[in-house]
């Protein structure tokens, strides 16, 4: 099988080895994971639609944030969800490769998105005389459009190299769809997919890494030369939060790339790339939403009408 062609669309999902008795359990904690998400992910991004005093360049970030969060868990978890429950754990080849585009579209967008955000961060705490000026609404949207329009791009050109291979096997080694696992159906020299998957790797987390790490750095040197106990507080409410999350994305991230190394960890691989969709999805309505003071206000001001409304 492995030195010849295969013409068939239908791949097979090996997805995970799970006791009979731990799978419905597994299933109702996936999916209560998965609708708290949507539940507030979506109630996020229609409080700032429908409230115009959210209409602001930095809740136009939260709702980037919130649609890349639904997209990249809605391709994700209902098929899991379903894979685990179904004996038979089957997908066309372009279902595979849509799935696999828009995961990774979800990763390399949350990267850029959480960039845009610590510069943001950075204009309010260090010049928030000049940040009406600066982050403004058509600033975001230009921004906003650069981080989607360069994740396509590098998706585009990483899935491409892919789906020109010849395929050899039918059996994904995974329990979902990604470039290297289908890319690994191949019997074909991968090299060139190899090295733009390193460079698109390098070129995605040097440029995230580097850009935090210089904008917290001059973040902590106004802190530190102002000596201002309001400025410090503020930038450790509204950074702390951001940094922390993007810690958390970083390191499943790269947990998730890692693992793929080493064949012989197929469980922890599987279970870190679906804790690098699910927990900062989970995370960003919370840290991004009830942090903000305005939004806050929001959220709670709509829950007290309707406690008054019944």
């Amino acid at each position: 099988m492995d030195n010849a062609s295969i013409n068939s669309q239908i791949l097979r999902i090996e997805g995970f080895e799970i006791s009979t008795k731990f799978v419905y359990p597994i299933f109702f904690l996936m999916l209560f994971v998965y609708l708290t998400l949507m539940v507030s992910n979506i109630g996020v991004l229609v409080l700032i639609v429908t409230e115009r005093g959210l209409h602001q360049p930095m809740y136009l970030l939260f709702c980037n944030l919130s649609v890349n969060d639904l997209m990249g868990n809605t391709v994700l978890m209902p098929r899991l969800m379903s894979d685990l429950i179904s004996p038979e754990r089957y997908i066309s080849y372009s279902q595979c490769v849509l799935q696999a585009f828009c995961s990774h579209t979800f990763g390399s967008a949350s990267h850029m998105i959480l960039i845009i955000m610590a510069f943001d961060r950075y204009v309010a705490i260090c010049h928030p005389l000049r940040y009406p000026s600066i982050m403004t609404t058509r600033t975001v949207v230009k921004l906003s459009a650069t981080a989607w329009g360069a994740s396509f791009l590098l998706v585009s050109i990483l899935l491409g190299l892919t789906i020109r291979l010849s395929r050899c096997r039918s059996t994904i080694l995974n329990a979902y769809c990604d470039n290297a696992s289908l890319f690994k159906l191949s019997c074909e020299n991968v090299t060139i997919n190899n090295i733009y998957g390193l460079f698109f790797t390098v070129v995605l987390f040097a440029s995230s890494m580097g850009s935090i790490a210089i904008t917290y750095f001059r973040i902590g040197i106004v802190c530190w030369t102002r000596k201002s106990k309001e400025l410090n507080s503020k930038a450790l409410q509204t950074c702390a939060s951001h940094l922390v999350l993007y810690l958390i994305m970083l390191w499943t991230g790269f947990l998730t790339i890692i693992l793929h190394r080493f064949p012989n960890n197929p469980f922890l691989r599987k279970l870190a790339y679906i804790l690098f969709h699910v927990v900062p999805a989970n995370l960003n309505p919370i840290i991004y939403g009830l942090q903000t003071k305005t939004l806050r206000e929001k959220i709670v001001q709509i829950f007290k009408t309707k406690v008054t409304q019944s």
